[in-house]
């Protein structure tokens, strides 16, 4: 219980910079409460002193005054609305600012472990059920236990013996109420996951349509939506069940509080023990009640969905920031580009190593090819240079800093990737380009894209640097793509370059463009190449060999050919073609 409290009281603290409109709100909401409060005494004065003794003046002041209500609960029911929707969307804008900052913080390995769609399910309906509940639900929620608290005082207040019929529905009342939010709060929760689950399998099939269509498989994408959707409906289909089941309780148990007052209040007001103003007054206030009861089983409903959609977006924000700048972290200067593994070893988190006991240095500005076969650990590799990842043991050293002793920041200054598969932003190729760079001019954009011999392609455009490259640069060729990366990469201007130089995707004259930007782009920088191309490895200044996690060979192009062992393995079954078609020797 204390868990679940703990998710409402963190929820309710993204409340507490706004005091000033949550005192508006409340106070609005206060007034018309007490307002509500007030009508049955009205009532109960009418009857007795205008009705039972035929006085216009009391029935015309009794009139004017229920009118004077009626506009003074009209601009407080307006200010309540208002700043309660005000909070509502505010509480909102926070809280996906929080969750998004959180995202952007959270390091690879959590990424590898979770799925896009679920994410986005967060984001989009966990924090919409959650906002509606922080504000206006919260505010109505105070409503109606402020009215019923007040109603069963007030029914005191008049009459004690009558009030007494009363408890017993109201507590009911209650009761149910809150019985069905501990009923229906984990119902919701296994709803929200699975409604995440079903965010992902859309997610997947939309970004893998032209898969699915290539092999014909939208008969089994439908069944499989289909099976989740259905345990959706499922799922869903329990808490209508639920609340079918209570909802005609909470109605008969007002219906059994007003034939009480019937039955006995009416008989005690024709033996004059109270008035007849006083039993309608006593009616009129548990009548006040229908509405607060259904409500209250709705907002129950509502605060049970909030708490466990609260509780999954809270999942991410807490998640562990495993990469972060240590407390004593330093800017990292103006480098040379030395780099040093230094017996560097690594394993994901609940698997077997990767790599181990990694060790050797690149003097700055030389090229490092890595070859091995696919799960060698080479992807892995270079990702512990940005601090994507940090090594179970040993050290990746920088013109011999530790880069764990910098800030992130200062070290991705300076360090470039281009991969085999470049992302680009659903905007322009202008903004591609100076993606890295915030305050990159005219000049340097289209200096860096002539460069990357991109600058012909992207004037054929009509809009040349303005096009838009639409989502993941989907309008551009696999080339195109690769170039606007190379020309990103350039205008960064980094000491490091990591890149995956496969061009295996694209045609001989377009391999030809990108070799000789990336020619350009490594000039005078410290560069690991996962490579793949015969020419990348004959120009790299020293090979690595890796398999299974651990450097079996070394050597440059030549030396490895003459050494039988793996390089030589994979130089006949993948590379010698190459060769033979290019016309070149050693």
């Amino acid at each position: 219980m204390n868990g679940k409290l703990a998710v409402y009281r963190r929820l309710f603290a993204y409340l507490r910079p706004y005091g000033r409109q949550m005192a508006v709100t409340y106070a609005a909401m206060l007034g018309a409460t007490l307002l509500n409060l007030f009508v049955p005494q009205v009532i109960k004065q009418t009857i007795d002193q205008g009705l039972a003794q035929q006085d216009a003046q009391v029935l015309f002041a009794a009139a004017a005054l229920i009118l004077g209500i009626a506009i003074v609960r009209g601009i407080a029911g307006f200010l309540q609305r208002y700043w309660g929707e005000w909070l509502t969307h505010r509480v909102a804008y926070d809280l996906r600012d929080d969750y998004y900052i959180a995202l952007q913080r959270l390091p690879f390995s959590f990424f590898d472990r979770s799925h896009t769609g679920d994410l986005m399910s967060r984001a989009t309906g966990d924090i919409s059920e959650t906002e509606r509940f922080a504000g206006i639900g919260l505010l109505e929620l105070t409503s109606v236990i402020l009215l019923i608290v007040g109603v069963t005082a007030s029914m005191f207040w008049m009459d004690w013996q009558l009030a007494l019929l009363a408890v017993g529905p109201v507590l009911a009342l209650v009761g149910l109420g809150l019985r069905f939010g501990l009923v229906v709060r984990p119902m919701f929760q296994r709803i929200q996951e699975q409604l995440g689950h079903l965010s992902t399998v859309m997610q997947e099939s939309m970004t893998g349509i032209g898969v699915v269509k290539a092999f014909a498989r939208e008969p089994h994408e439908f069944e499989k939506f289909d099976t989740i959707s259905d345990e959706w409906f499922r799922r869903r289909s329990g808490v209508i069940r639920t609340w079918g089941d209570y909802w005609p309780l909470f109605t008969f148990v007002l219906a059994v509080g007003v034939f009480l007052m019937l039955w006995f209040g009416g008989q005690w007001a024709i033996d004059g023990a109270i008035s007849v103003g006083a039993l309608f007054a006593m009616i009129s206030y548990l009548m006040m009640l229908n509405s607060p009861a259904q409500q209250l089983g709705n907002l129950v409903n509502l605060a049970a969905t909030a708490g466990a959609s609260a509780q999954r977006v809270f999942e991410i924000i807490d998640t562990p920031v495993e990469i972060e700048d240590a407390p004593d972290a330093v800017d990292l200067g103006e480098i040379e580009g030395r780099v040093t593994f230094e017996h560097v070893s690594f394993a994901y988190e609940g698997a077997s190593r990767v790599l181990h006991d990694i060790h050797f240095e690149v003097a700055p500005g030389k090229t490092i090819a890595l070859v091995g076969p696919t799960g060698s650990g080479k992807t892995t590799l270079v990702s512990l240079l940005p601090r994507f990842y940090d090594p179970s043991s040993g050290r990746v050293l920088i013109d011999g800093v530790d880069v764990r002793t910098v800030t992130l920041h200062s070290l991705r200054r300076h360090i470039g990737m281009v991969l085999q598969e470049p992302f680009l932003f659903s905007t322009t190729i202008r903004e591609n380009i100076a993606y890295g760079v915030e305050d990159a001019t005219e000049a340097e954009i289209i200096a860096a894209a002539k460069a990357a011999n991109a600058h012909d392609f992207i004037m054929r455009f009509p809009d040349a640097y303005e096009t838009r490259v639409g989502e993941r640069g989907v309008t551009l060729s696999g080339g195109q793509r690769q170039r606007v990366a190379i020309a990103r990469a350039l205008l960064y201007n980094p000491k490091i370059l990591i890149l995956d130089d496969s061009t295996s995707s694209v045609d001989t004259q377009t391999e030809h463009l990108i070799q000789e930007a990336l020619a350009t782009l490594m000039r005078n920088r410290t560069t690991f190449i996962i490579a793949q191309r015969l020419i990348t490895l004959k120009n790299a200044d020293c090979i690595y060999v890796l398999d299974g996690g651990r450097i079996v060979q070394q050597g440059t192009h030549a030396d490895l050919l003459r050494q039988d062992g793996l390089y030589r393995m994979i130089y006949e079954l993948q590379l010698r073609a190459q060769e033979e078609y290019a016309g070149i020797g050693d």
